[in-house]
């Protein structure tokens, strides 16, 4: 499968990390999804995609045409068709809040369709992104569609949160909160309850997805990997803590992430390898 991406530049990308393509025969039709900090649009113009969760009591979805995620808080399963012609968006953690109305804990761990967010917008983009062979030209359409889409002047609440989660990104989740209201000059309730509107979750709950994200994405599977110097350096309190989370956003112990790694190396330079895994 092809991957072609663009990092946007400003002022999108204070809140979207990557544009991209993805195009051909995928290596893994069942890719396990974990938390990570990224909100999501996925315009699909091949075959339908499912979607899927750890709780049997869930049916999956069968998703076509386009549709938005927020935030996920715990990990999904994606199954590719045989053949993927798809075309994304990663936002960061409260960049849908800068192209929507839409409350962000409405989106939470939940996929809706494109046209609930954007309405009758979906047919005008899929037909004109069908006509496209180049993906270079398909990042452009989607570029200019998020351009005409970015509020003029980003409310103010809006605004501290993407300061503040932006030194959370840069931190990779280790600045503690406490330091973070007080440098924004707010309380935490108060910024704790904008990041729950713009982002779905509390600060607290994106750091701690933040600094899962350093440690599964610094690990090389191909060497031998010191789990306790990966926590610290991830900022966890220790090699157990890093483990039990581990755990729990994966389904994976380290060790057993470790084999899954090598039968099923990931590709380098190619992100949609980088945190999702083969589904087993």
């Amino acid at each position: 499968m092809r991957y072609v991406g663009r990092v946007p530049g400003p002022p999108l990308n204070r809140f979207v990390d990557d544009i991209y393509c993805l195009s051909g025969v995928p290596r893994h039709r069942r890719v396990l999804v974990p938390p990570m900090p990224s909100a999501h649009l996925f315009i699909n113009l091949g075959d339908p995609v499912r979607l899927s969760v750890p709780d049997p009591a869930v049916p999956a979805a069968v998703l076509v045409d386009a549709w938005f995620t927020g935030l996920w808080t715990e990990r999904f399963l994606l199954e590719y068709p045989a053949r993927v012609r798809l075309v994304g968006v990663h936002f960061k953690p409260w960049g849908l809040s800068a192209f929507t109305d839409i409350p962000a804990d409405e989106l939470r761990d939940r996929y809706v369709p494109a046209d609930v967010v954007w309405q009758r917008a979906l047919a005008r983009i899929r037909d004109r992104l069908g006509e496209i062979v180049s993906p270079a030209e398909a990042l452009d359409l989607v570029e200019q569609e998020l351009r005409s889409r970015l509020a003029e002047k980003p409310s103010h609440t809006l605004n501290l949160v993407a300061q503040v989660g932006t030194r959370l990104e840069r931190s990779h989740g280790a600045i503690p909160v406490a330091a973070l209201s007080d440098a924004a000059g707010v309380s935490g309730n108060h910024l704790a309850a904008q990041f729950k509107t713009h982002v779905g979750v509390t600060p607290k709950r994106v750091a701690r997805i933040y600094r899962f994200a350093r440690l599964i994405l610094s690990v090389d599977a191909r060497v031998p990997v010191d789990w306790a110097e990966f926590a610290h350096t991830a900022g966890y309190f220790d090699q157990a803590h890093a483990s039990r989370e581990f755990k729990d956003f994966t389904g994976h112990t380290p060790t057993d992430y470790l084999a899954l790694r090598r039968r099923h190396p990931a590709q380098d330079r190619f992100p949609p390898d980088a945190g999702p895994m083969p589904a087993e």
